[in-house]
């Protein structure tokens, strides 16, 4: 508690720190599953939610201006991502109408079979997301031809846009371009390729693990039931209303060499819709400026007389994100007026005290990112917010800053786009055209990561020590390079590893 000149500040109650949560849950349950459909947005819900937030600030004795304050601080942490989504939607359409989506559509339909679909689709997306930093970029493009693909392979829609995510986010979490990377490192006060190597070490195997599951999904498949008509039918409307010259598909090309010069990412995406839009002057006939502005401003509108590419193709447009953008400018909103009035810290601010174990460390981080990620609404307030909570606890541990770096990520992002109401979720959601919890129980790898990082923390292994020791998945201890970590802090993790080595509750280097 502060006195801040005539008024006492103080954090909430732990009634008055759920609150808004509770009111936004239950607003989120009734507009999802009562409403008769008449409404099944999350917008209404964060409004009243973000009202009921302030109120709670003002009972702690912040002032509208200060809850205003913070919404905007967190809104201009986000601006950046909003411009970049505006952006990805002027891309959609622009490889939409250049007939590099189609184009991925045509030949992914015939080089692929339904058996191969699922673990090579992953890996291809895993690639193109790990070339551009961004999942969303990936899902935008290459994942809406995979899921047209899936619907000509006779693929269960829910498990293509569950590999579509997998591979989207593999790519992102070991891509040194991605923003979630660097804020992660950031936070964290690591260096970014000390918190990639770390990344390696869960979703690398929680990758492979995936891909065998994909792999045994698809063997499973019965072709049976596949209907090679319909994939026919895409194929020749596909050909009859585009140019599907092989390069139609430089333009993906041009995504993966602009990430690989490290062109930041606003500029990197409008470099690939200019060239999309080059494309579809040269090879799709597109030479009407008025016609291409309307495409890129409100999305394309290709009539073939075949349903699902029609479908498939109505996506991308700079309008068609204000939906999303307005998600997200209500949901960063909403987390940055909990964060002002002191709500996750109420709650989680005490539990670190009682933690003694590196298990129980790794997963109080995780459920708090995942709270942070459900009830603040974005990924970004889910990594950065309980950063400074535990990084003491990390070193007391005798712990690497890159192992917490790396569990900010595990759980932070790779489940925020489990949640509808959420930035990640709801771009996801629109993209791939169904609900985040229809799509979440097949997308492996965000699934399963934190549960194979939790599993192998508590068993003591996988973990990353703050001298550069390593004990890995057979709890063998060996010496590597030391993750960067700010020099007091450093010498602190240091001692107390020592401290805990030769009390014996810590392992001593092995090789």
């Amino acid at each position: 508690m502060k006195n801040d000149g005539q008024r006492t500040v103080r954090l909430p109650s732990l009634v008055e720190a759920f609150l808004p949560i509770i009111t936004m849950v239950c607003l989120m349950v009734y507009v999802f599953n009562f409403s008769d459909e008449k409404y099944d947005a999350a917008h209404m819900p964060l409004i009243i939610a973000i009202c009921v937030a302030c109120a709670v600030g003002a009972a702690c004795g912040h002032s509208f201006s200060e809850m205003l304050e913070g919404m905007i601080e967190r809104l201009t942490a986000t601006l950046e991502a909003i411009l970049i989504l505006l952006t990805v939607g002027l891309l959609i359409s622009a490889f939409m109408i250049s007939g590099t989506i189609p184009a991925v559509i045509y030949y992914g339909l015939r080089l692929l079979t339904p058996q191969l679909f699922l673990p090579i689709g992953c890996i291809l997306i895993a690639i193109v997301s790990l070339a551009c930093g961004s999942s969303w970029t990936a899902t935008g493009t290459i994942g809406i031809a995979f899921m047209t693909i899936g619907v000509g392979l006779g693929i269960k829609p829910a498990l293509t846009a569950g590999m579509v995510i997998s591979g989207a986010y593999v790519g992102d979490k070991f891509s040194p371009l991605s923003d979630t990377t660097n804020l992660a490192a950031g936070v964290s006060n690591t260096g970014l390729f000390d918190h990639v190597t770390a990344m390696v070490s869960t979703t690398g195997p929680v990758f492979l693990i995936s891909l065998i599951i994909y792999a045994i999904l698809g063997s499973r498949i019965n072709v049976v039931n596949y209907d090679p008509t319909i994939a026919q039918g895409i194929e020749e409307a596909l050909a009859a209303n585009f140019n599907l010259n092989p390069l139609v598909l430089l333009p993906i090309v041009v995504i993966v060499v602009v990430c690989i010069l490290r062109v930041p990412g606003l500029p990197g995406v409008l470099i690939s819709v200019v060239t999309g839009v080059l494309f579809a002057v040269i090879f799709q006939g597109q030479h009407n400026v008025a016609d291409i502005f309307s495409i890129l401003h409100y999305g394309p509108s290709i009539e073939t007389g075949n349903e699902f590419v029609d479908k498939a193709l109505a996506k991308g447009g700079m309008d068609n994100q204000m939906w999303t953008i307005n998600l997200i400018l209500l949901a960063v909103s909403f987390g940055g007026a909990l964060e002002r009035c002191g709500t996750v810290e109420r709650i989680f601010g005490n539990i670190k005290h009682k933690i003694h174990s590196v298990g129980g460390l790794v997963l109080a981080t995780m459920l708090t990112s995942i709270f942070c990620d459900a009830a603040m609404c974005d990924q970004f307030l889910g990594i950065g917010v309980p950063a400074p909570l535990y990084d003491d606890k990390y070193d007391e541990l005798g712990l690497a800053r890159n192992m917490l770096s790396r569990t900010l990520e595990d759980a932070g992002t790779l489940w925020a786009c489990m949640f509808p109401w959420t930035a990640c979720g709801a771009y996801q959601s629109g993209v791939l055209g169904m609900n985040p919890f229809v799509y979440f129980p097949y997308a492996f790898v965000n699934l399963l990561n934190p549960i194979y990082a939790c599993i192998t923390a508590f068993m003591g292994k996988n973990i990353f020590w703050a001298d550069g020791a390593y004990t890995n998945l057979f709890g063998k201890t060996v010496m590597k390079k030391a993750a960067a970590a700010p020099e007091e802090a450093h010498k602190y993790a240091v001692s107390q590893l020592e401290k805990l080595r030769t009390e014996g509750k810590a392992p001593k280097v092995t090789a």
